[in-house]
């Protein structure tokens, strides 16, 4: 008998219900096993014959964590291109890495130690062999990642050729197609192949990191990837029926390249939500940063944005030079108070001081001097209770390592010591998110928020039950109709969202696929009809668009609609 025949005869001797009891066994039996390693529940899964994988694998999947939201995020990283504005001043003087850099060839403004660049050095920056690789961790994490959102990152990706971006994307696209077609049972619609996957992958692996293995699975999916000519058109054709679809495609960029002709390319690329750049709302400190764009390109590339339907998160950095605690926290506020900008996403990046920047030989002459982990804490909390309920705080700091810092936030749990060392006042969508938690739901009700924004009119149609947040849909009246889809009487559903654990599609989950969804489609369509528009129009993830055809919407161009 060895440890994985062992394990399953304690889990039926003990009866074992819980986590902690049986990672117990578990460590006992490695020790007698002389394992050099303690395996993982799905890694014991994935030992398991066929018969036996129903008996055992609701003690051994591991509660949800990446996927609480609803999602499951696959970020891929692009290969190291120069910066879009290097001749002309740039990079920022903040900007770590890039092509021979002080950390070697990778990605502008990373450091080639970040999770998501690390993933990306071990695939050569290929997004068919990212996302197989990212696939694959979730199954080994036991998480359902039907539903996924992928996450282009590495810098302006509107900045580089657009042959490379379609060739990116279209591989992402084909490899989730093709994970789908291999490890999912066609006949049975929900059922998953672990035996094959567990072949293809090699599992259970005495190493994970084994170069040799690695060769071999790379080799495999090269062939794979290479099989068959295709287009960008036809993968994402192939992925609005597959088992895991891509239901939403975020794109990187700044402002100036954030403009309709980028737009409009992203739209081709199934792109539904855009992270912008912002840095900072002053012009004098975007000068000084060398940023290469102003305020008002920043304003202008939110409106073309919205007003093409996409869903726009900003990214803004608190402590750049130039700014003290005052300016910083009312250049934050302004964000909301001024109606040009009201991202509907923000991350917060305090500045960080990293070798190979013209930042660091700035700080080391003693010229500048960043903001603390206390300070930049304090900023945040203070800004948090202006931020409104439309709106989603997604980080609060940069996920480079603490080495790598040379000043400045020197932590990788900036959200945790804030919420640990202050009173925290927000309502911001991730702070009313269920996470897991019950539901009141004879207090559920459907709500409406409606605000200016970027020159239309904006309703932020939510349902709560007890400020809890069941799920939300952003409907725009548009200050300009950019496309021939988009008609002067349209109106625009940016974003449709469900909270709770990520359920597989065809399955009813604790949140997701109750209804909810339909009900506040509903309701949008209701005050675009009460508001004279005789068309709606949505911005789908190409995964999505099954979903919306279900409500009556037909495709039409890069959209899907329905017209009264």
């Amino acid at each position: 008998m060895n440890f994985y025949q062992q394990i399953l005869t304690e889990i039926k001797r003990k009866k074992i219900s819980t986590q902690k009891a049986l990672n117990e066994v578990k460590r006992d039996l490695a020790k007698n096993y002389r394992l050099k390693t303690i395996p993982t529940n799905i890694e014991i899964l994935l030992s398991l014959p066929k018969n036996k994988i129903k008996q055992f694998k609701t003690i051994l999947i591991t509660k949800p964590t990446r996927t609480i939201s609803g999602v499951a995020p696959l970020a891929i990283m692009t290969k190291p291109f120069p910066c879009p504005h290097a001749q002309s001043g740039g990079p920022c003087i903040m900007c770590p890495g890039g092509p021979n850099s002080e950390f070697g060839e990778v990605p502008q403004s990373y450091t080639g130690k970040e999770p998501a660049t690390m993933r990306g050095i071990r695939n050569n920056y290929d997004a068919y062999l990212q996302i197989f690789n990212r696939l694959e961790q979730y199954v080994l994490l036991g998480q359902n990642c039907e539903k996924a959102e992928v996450i282009l990152m590495g810098g302006t990706f509107p900045s580089y050729p657009v042959e490379y971006q379609e060739e990116f994307v279209k591989f992402a696209f084909k490899a989730l197609n093709d994970f789908s077609e291999l490890f999912y049972d066609q006949k049975n619609k929900t059922g998953f192949n672990y035996l094959k996957f567990k072949e293809f992958f090699e599992l259970p692996a005495q190493d994970l990191h084994d170069q040799e293995r690695i060769k071999r699975i790379h080799e495999r999916l090269f062939k794979l990837k290479n099989k068959t000519k295709t287009t960008l058109k036809t993968e994402q054709t192939r992925n609005e029926i597959a088992k895991i679809r891509c239901v939403a495609l975020c794109i990187e960029t700044r402002p100036d390249y954030g403009f309709l002709e980028q737009g409009n390319q992203m739209l081709k690329l199934g792109c539904t939500r855009v992270e912008l750049g912002i840095q900072s709302v002053y012009d004098d400190v975007l000068k000084k940063i060398k940023r290469g764009h102003t305020a008002a390109d920043t304003k202008k590339s939110i409106r073309i944005l919205k007003d093409l339907g996409f869903k726009v998160a900003g990214h803004y950095m608190p402590g750049l030079p130039g700014v003290d605690y005052n300016r910083d926290l009312q250049g934050m506020k302004s964000l909301f108070e001024d109606a040009d900008y009201k991202p509907d996403m923000l991350k917060l990046y305090p500045c960080m001081v990293v070798k190979g920047t013209q930042l660091y030989k700035e700080y080391k002459k003693g010229k500048f001097k960043p903001l603390t982990a206390e300070e930049a804490a304090k900023l945040i909390v203070e800004f948090k209770k202006f931020i409104p309920e439309y709106c989603r705080v997604q980080r609060v700091q940069r996920d480079i390592p603490t080495y790598q810092i040379e000043a400045g936030v020197e932590m990788t749990n900036l959200r945790q010591y804030m919420h640990n060392k202050f009173t925290v006042t927000c309502r911001c969508i991730r702070c009313r998110e269920p996470k897991g938690g019950k539901i009141n739901w004879k207090k559920a009700e459907i709500k409406v928020n409606e605000y200016a924004a970027s020159e239309g009119t904006e309703f932020f149609i939510s349902a709560e039950a007890d400020d809890t947040l069941i799920g939300f849909c952003r409907l725009r009246f548009p200050a300009e109709s950019l496309r021939k889809e988009i008609t002067a009487k349209s109106a625009l559903i940016r974003e449709l969202h469900v909270y709770g654990t990520a359920t597989a599609l065809g399955e009813e989950g604790a949140v997701q696929h109750h209804g909810w969804g339909k009900k506040l489609m509903q309701k949008a369509e209701e005050l675009a009809v009460a508001a004279g528009k005789n068309k709606t129009v949505v911005i789908s993830g190409i995964g999505a668009k099954e979903y919306y055809r279900k409500l009556g919407y037909k495709k039409e161009g890069v959209y899907m609609v329905k017209k009264r």
